[in-house]
Parts: C-alpha cells; structure tokens; sequence
C-alpha cells in the first residue's frame, strides 16, 4: 500500500525495551504468535515453516535486551525512525486513526486513538494485561488500548525472504486496531460479559470477535482503495488463509478441532477480510453478532 508519511503530532506510539533485563525470559514452546509468522511465511513467501520457527526462536531468545532500566526513552519520531518496519508500522497507524476518526464521527461516536507500542524480543508489560513475551505475536490489550508489536518478526521475514509482504504485515496491524474498535464501541465488553454468562458459548463468541477484527482490517483497506497496489489484495487474502484456526492445527501436526477454534476457519478469515473490503457502510462488520 502506498501510505503517505507519518505525523507524529497526530499518533501515539512508544518503544518499549523488552522489559525486565536477567534469564528466562525466553518463549515456553512454540507461540501462537510464531506459528502465524511461519504460516505467513509459508503460504505468502513460500518459505519452510519449520525454518521459519527455528529461526523466529533463536531471534527470541538472543533479542532479550541487555540494557537496564536507565535507558533514556525514544520520542515518538524516534520510534517511528528506528527501522523500516517502524517507519511503515507509523504510516499504518497514521492511516488507521484517520479512516476510523472519520468513521467514528460520522456514528457520533467518541473516538480515541491507541497507543502503538513497537518492542524487540524479551517480553514488554502492559499496563492491565500484564506481561507477554515475544511468541505471543502481535495483540491487543483493552486496558491500555495498546496495541503491541514485535518487530522482531518483521525483521526475521525480511532476512529470509527479501522483499515484499508489506500488506500481510499492515493486515496484522489493522486486526490489532480492529480490537481497539470493539474496546471503543463496548463491543468487547458485550462480547465477555456474555461469555462469562454462557460459558459453552465462549468459542464461538471469541471466533466472532476475531472475525469482526479481520472485517475491520479488510474495511479499512476498503477505504483506502485508491492506495492499494498490485497484489495486495490477493497478498491479504493469503495472509489470512494462512492464519485460520483449521489451517494452524493441521501445519502443527494435530487434528482439526472446531470446538478449540479461537479465529475462525481460513475460508472465514477470507471471507471476513473480504467483507470489509467490499463494504458499503460502515455497519456491514456488525454481521458477526447480529
């Protein structure tokens, strides 16, 4: 997509450290948030997952950052500046508040923006969420409405692939963003309150939610049409047939179990990502949980 610069007067963004400094601080396993990263990997750039684990695991592992809590915090154009995954994650988000502050006001709706929070490998604190490493992968936290993202992944890709991707990456972003728009719109909220009610009913209300986020990603791609280049679109799509539930447990070696889904089937996460592209109004993502 070709996003125009940054403006830092009009974002929030932030570096964290990685938090914490000393051992153990590596991933348990593999994460959901690898396994994303090499399925991305795998169906976009062709590249072998198993590799792309090790890899993303020896980066995790060796990134921990050595420096104390005395560092002196980045600016904001700092932040946006420190490495071409940076620069591009800025535009996105300056492109994301835009499209959903227009959104927001024309529902009359009170809009607020969330706080990008770029960190490197270790694990980073949240201010609600508590603690998260590396292999989570990128996510949202409600109570901080940051969203956090580890561009570690993002330099690993470009090592092993080269150019390209650009648009899977900006569509990991906007799903981000589009669980800050549930936390605005009390969706969230609804959302948990009645999975506490119905616990039997958790799955599929956590699978809506996922696939609303993925609607919103494709809605404000949609919006921005006219930045859209060649390839994106089918890019994106890939990206998320490559991240659905169905998709994930097979290329891990285990059955497939719907009732463990947590995002939804490949074919959903297309078909919500194509949903929002092609929408007319700025409703059509309410589907899921009407």
């Amino acid at each position: 997509m070709r996003l125009g610069p940054f403006d830092t007067s009009r974002i929030n963004v932030r570096s964290s450290d990685g938090g914490g400094g000393g051992g153990g601080m590596g991933p348990r396993g593999i994460g959901c948030g690898t396994l994303v990263i090499a399925l991305i990997g795998a169906v976009v750039f062709g590249l072998d997952p198993m590799q792309t684990i090790g890899v993303l695991q020896g980066v995790q592992q060796q990134s921990a950052p050595t420096q104390g809590g005395g560092g002196r915090e980045l600016s904001e154009q700092e932040v946006c500046t420190s490495s071409e995954y940076a620069q591009e994650a800025c535009n996105a988000l300056t492109s994301l508040d835009a499209t959903w502050e227009a959104a927001f006001q024309r529902a009359g709706i009170a809009f607020e923006q969330p706080v990008l929070d770029l960190y490197r490998g270790g694990q980073v604190s949240t201010q609600g969420c508590g603690s998260a490493s590396a292999a989570v992968g990128p996510f949202y936290c409600p109570a901080d409405k940051g969203i956090y993202i580890d561009t570690g992944f993002y330099d690993t890709l470009a090592q092993m692939a080269g150019t390209g991707g650009d648009f899977a990456r900006l569509y990991v972003i906007a799903h981000e963003y589009g669980h800050h728009i549930q936390n605005l719109t009390g969706i969230a909220d609804q959302v948990r309150a009645a999975q506490r009610s119905n616990p039997a009913a958790a799955n599929r209300l956590q699978v809506a939610m996922e696939l609303q986020a993925d609607c919103y990603a494709g809605m404000w791609a949609g919006k921005n049409r006219q930045l859209i280049e060649a390839g994106d679109l089918e890019e994106g799509l890939k990206a998320a047939s490559a991240i659905g539930d169905d998709t994930l447990q097979r290329n891990a070696g285990q059955g497939v179990n719907p009732e463990s889904f947590t995002h939804g089937t490949s074919r959903q996460r297309m078909e919500a990502l194509r949903l929002g592209l092609e929408a007319t109004d700025d409703s059509a993502c309410d589907a899921y949980f009407r």
